[in-house]
């Protein structure tokens, strides 16, 4: 049953407004008034929660759903008229509409409100802003990307006087837009065609100018493109002096290797003598292009100079800044990348980072046991890494209080590394990932049927074999990471983990009465709780204002 409040929203009264009807009438032509009116109570039926009900349809984007409605939309875009003339199916995955460039939630649903409403509204600013303080934000990645999916959104959609302007929008900011950046808006530009020929041009003039690589360009521009860029580079003669020739066959020859995940066909190819991986940058390549298994073998060669700079002045962790994975920056620090070096144009890898994360991600507060935010983690870890590098020890009080009781020890760095994987479960994962952690056996308080491929610890007498000094190493290493990159996680663990009653009922839990063991879990709860609250506040205090 519709209530009250849903057919006042429908109405011609204005529920948002403290005007009077009558100022309105009077600051309005009756027929603006009554558009306006209109584009609010349709406008709403997206927009406000309480008509879900009135949705036909849902479209899904990532782990999101958006409920719409089949008339709106058929009657707006040519493109949903024929898909919901064709097809029955109630719930679309949005990424069957657009193909293999994404669209995130924001400018999808930037999108949909100008469908419903017919009015731009105002960019998200917290979607649309990076989270630099020095930046002006006017062309930032984050701007760019949101404008960029809006474009091609509309695009699909056939949402022709949507498309012109942000085509217009991206016109205006093109020349304040790091270079880095310019490729994404020229594939989208070539791919929405005639509508954007003034921006694909453009882009096509400052890519060729720039100092952007060959392989670069390879991996990020369609081959009609690249074709184009590379004939008028030859035609003005900057082939050499803009940017580097096209790699060599014995170069090419190391990045397919790294390409195929062949490190050792990588190893073969280096004796050859007919190139090096700092020659062939691939490092940077690695970094860039390939999964992070591949680049910790890499570095495990021992072959390159983890310093080394490409042809554009950028270090590998600039380049891993850029790729916003966590475990690939925490691979390169520990290796001895310095996070200090700076690029060409005096950015350091924490300031890459910054601008290339939405201010919206880097201020969210994360829920408990929730994953933090990939773009997050990075600034994070490389802040961290800027400061006075921590002593490489013993985690906590508790740890050293087991000495050189074995058992204890290693009970203590098992259960340290299953509450972290609970509580701060990217982080765990990042510090786990590097120190090899899922290649050893998981020792184990019990003995029962489910744990077989686990070591057991209760096994008396208890004796030291080379599988508890793996798992105790690839432990420790998890811990003293954890500690280095992810201080504000290692804080509440050692809260937890150093108390004595804890201590205790890790290592003797069996022997504790219920009783003591629920009082201590509450107490737990409590200093768990109070640990998440005190995050929280800290990043609202720099939270936007709405």
């Amino acid at each position: 049953m519709i209530n009250g409040a849903q057919v006042a929203a429908f109405s011609d009264s204005d529920n948002c407004s403290s005007t009077s009807l009558p100022e309105i009438i009077d600051s309005f032509p009756p027929d603006v008034e009554a558009l306006r009116r209109l584009s609010d109570n349709i406008g709403s039926l997206f927009q406000s929660p309480e008509f879900d009900f009135c949705a036909d349809a849902r479209i899904v984007v990532g782990l999101t759903e958006f409920g719409v409605h089949r008339c709106v939309l058929s009657a707006r875009s040519p493109l949903f008229c024929d898909l919901f003339a064709k097809k029955g199916s109630r719930r679309i995955e949005l990424k069957e509409l657009l193909g293999d460039f994404q669209v995130g939630g924001d400018a999808f649903a930037f999108v949909l409100a100008y469908i419903y409403c017919g009015r731009v509204a105002a960019l998200p600013k917290d979607v649309c802003m990076c989270a630099d303080e020095d930046c002006s934000h006017v062309g930032c990645r984050p701007l760019v990307d949101f404008m960029v999916e809006v474009l091609y959104a509309s695009f699909i959609f056939q949402i022709s006087e949507l498309v012109s302007l942000f085509n217009r929008h991206l016109l205006d900011i093109l020349d304040k837009v790091a270079i880095d950046g310019v490729p994404v808006i020229l594939s989208v530009a070539h791919l929405c065609r005639s509508l954007c020929e003034k921006l694909l041009i453009k882009c096509v003039e400052i890519v060729v100018m720039s100092d952007l690589d060959v392989v670069t360009l390879e991996k990020a521009l369609p081959s009609e493109i690249l074709n184009q860029v590379e004939e008028a580079r030859a035609a003005l003669g900057l082939q050499r002096l803009l940017c580097s020739p096209y790699p060599d066959k014995h170069v090419k020859r190391i990045h397919g290797a790294l390409d195929s995940d062949g490190v050792e066909l990588v190893r073969l190819l280096l004796k050859e003598g007919q190139t090096s991986l700092d020659d062939a940058c691939a490092l940077h390549y690695a970094v860039a292009h390939c999964d992070s298994k591949i680049t910790a073998e890499l570095l495990d060669l021992g072959l390159a100079d983890i310093n080394h700079r490409n042809q554009r002045g950028y270090t590998v962790l600039h380049v891993a800044a850029m790729r916003r994975e966590p475990k690939l920056i925490v691979s390169l620090l520990t290796k001895g990348a310095r996070p200090a070096d700076l690029t060409v144009d005096g950015r350091k890898a924490v300031q890459i980072s910054r601008r290339l994360t939405k201010y919206v991600d880097y201020c969210r507060a994360t829920e408990e046991g929730k994953p933090s935010p990939k773009e997050r983690l990075c600034i994070e870890i490389l802040e961290q890494a800027e400061r006075s590098d921590p002593l490489i020890g013993e985690a906590s009080v508790s740890l050293a209080m087991a000495g050189d009781n074995l058992r204890m020890r290693l009970l203590y760095l098992e259960s340290r590394v299953a509450l972290a994987r609970v509580l701060f479960p990217m982080e765990a994962r990042v510090a786990m990932d590097i120190a090899q952690v899922d290649g050893t056996l998981e020792f184990s308080l019990g003995t029962s049927a489910s744990h077989r491929s686990t070591v057991d610890l209760n096994e008396a007498p208890f004796r030291i074999k080379e599988e508890h000094l793996i798992r105790m190493k690839a432990l420790s290493k998890t811990v003293e990471l954890g500690k280095r990159f992810f201080p504000r996680c290692s804080e509440v663990l050692n809260k937890i983990m150093d108390d004595d009653d804890v201590t205790e009922l890790t290592y003797f839990g069996h022997n504790t009465s219920e009783d003591h063991r629920r009082k201590r879990f509450m107490e737990l709860q409590e200093v768990l709780s109070k640990a998440f609250t005190e995050d929280k506040e800290e990043f609202d205090k720099f939270a936007p204002n709405q």
